[in-house]
């Protein structure tokens, strides 16, 4: 039987970049290998439970407060870290808690820069791939400006 999929999991750019919440389980880890996901952007406060159950999966930490926005340097470091990763051929997942507000965020920032396209295009986009996502004015500002700043 195939492990189940982490809470809230979906692709924003298939085999690219995926959204999830918190994974919890030695399962949601092998369902992130299986499906071609070698790198895991945790964007919590803390690091997740049972990261290394999982070796073949490698944790990047980028320490954000719940309902607040990236910085811009956290943004461009997240950039760096799926650019890296897909010009390997290896696929990126990215959660906070719940993968609402700061997971949505640099989601919305990941199609800003892939897709060319406006801070607020790649709000709506992110809302219509995720509901509930990017949660804060803040949050909504942190896409805005980077999409001025790149």
């Amino acid at each position: 039987m195939a492990p189940a999929p982490p809470p809230n999991f979906s692709w924003v750019d298939p085999n690219k970049l995926a959204g999830l919440a918190l994974p919890c389980m030695a399962a949601h880890y092998q369902y992130l290998l299986d499906n071609g996901i070698q790198h895991l952007v945790c964007l919590c406060e803390t690091k997740p439970p049972n990261y290394a159950t999982c070796p073949g999966v490698t944790l990047h930490h980028i320490a954000i407060q719940d309902f607040y926005p990236p910085s811009l340097d956290q943004i461009k470091r997240f950039l760096a870290i799926v650019e890296d990763a897909n010009s390997k051929g290896e696929g990126v997942g990215v959660h906070c808690l719940h993968g609402h507000g700061r997971t949505g965020t640099m989601l919305a920032c990941y199609l800003v820069k892939e897709r060319a396209i406006s801070g607020d295009r790649a709000i709506q986009e992110i809302r219509r791939l995720r509901s509930g996502s990017i949660e804060t004015q803040e949050q909504e500002k942190a896409v805005v400006q980077f999409y001025h700043n790149q």
